[in-house]
């Protein structure tokens, strides 16, 4: 199966230049459309780790009759833009726009309360579905890949790598309270290639995992985490965070399933048992069917 690729245009914060975000489009397959899916890729070289299983597993949703879209934020992928251009409300913003663009694709098709839009994150891409989703103003049921409670440990992994380079180079006493302190000054930092702006930053740190408040429909919630180990068991975190998301009016079920962490590996890795378990997860539910 082969997506259809295009670029969106999006009009960046603050200004009113229109630039290109890149897309991939997967039509739902047979002749009734179960739900849309909007994929949020991970910060910086996480998305490049794991294009290989957004693939495959925008493809199995596709066979099962939803719609996917993917697509690459600003300053990242084959979208417009420099990595270091882009703030947390850019990401947002584009979120928004592909979930527009996605309804717009395909409304014809769409049976109210019968074809959700699902928002799957992997990591970073969870907080951003979520604070998007806030400004969508449209109901939404979530797939998390690996969601972290919150964003602030996601940004000191990345500040670290500026550590480790420079402890190559013998120079790290003080590099991660200098780096702190430029981007606290308003000026960006290198990092690993990246160049990060202290709004993109400042975001990605403020982040949390807060579910959406919906008034006029149950959502639901499906979290994947993944584990090696035969007796893994959920963080006291994350299974702090599912219980917010049920008190919310979330039907949330949470999932450990076997495989490496495909996203930070040297080797371009396939966790198989997430994707049939993450396919299997979205189909509707006894409630959607009555």
């Amino acid at each position: 199966m082969q997506p259809e690729a295009f670029f969106l245009p999006v009009k960046t914060t603050g200004s009113t230049q229109i630039s290109q975000r890149f897309c991939l489009f997967y039509p739902a397959r047979g002749d009734v459309l179960r739900g849309m899916v909007l994929y949020v890729h991970p910060f910086a070289e996480e998305m490049n780790k794991s294009r290989r299983m957004v693939a495959l597993q925008a493809r199995a949703f596709a066979q099962e009759g939803y719609s996917v879209l993917q697509i690459d934020l600003l300053g990242c992928g084959d979208s417009s833009g420099d990595f270091g251009d882009a703030t947390w409300q850019d990401w947002i913003n584009d979120v928004v726009q592909g979930c527009h663009w996605l309804l717009n694709r395909v409304n014809t098709q769409v049976v109210p309360g019968k074809s959700p839009l699902w928002l799957w994150g992997l990591r970073a891409g969870c907080l951003l579905a979520v604070d998007a989703a806030t400004q969508l103003n449209y109901p939404c049921n979530f797939l998390f890949w690996q969601p972290p409670a919150i964003g602030k440990p996601l940004l000191q992994q990345f500040l670290r790598l500026k550590v480790a380079w420079n402890m190559l180079d013998g120079q790290s006493k003080g590099v991660m309270d200098s780096v702190r302190t430029t981007l606290n000054s308003g000026l960006p930092v290198e990092i690993a290639g990246y160049m990060l702006s202290p709004a993109l930053a400042l975001g990605l740190d403020q982040a949390a995992l807060r579910p959406p408040t919906y008034t006029d429909a149950e959502r639901r919630l499906e979290w994947f985490e993944l584990s090696t180990r035969d007796d893994a068991n959920l963080s006291p975190v994350s299974a702090k965070s599912i219980a917010q998301w049920r008190q919310e009016g979330f039907d949330s079920r949470s999932h450990i399933v076997r495989g490496i962490a495909f996203w930070q590996t040297s080797e371009i890795e396939e966790a198989p048992e997430l994707i049939e378990a993450s396919t299997n997860s979205v189909r509707p539910s006894p409630h959607d069917l009555r």
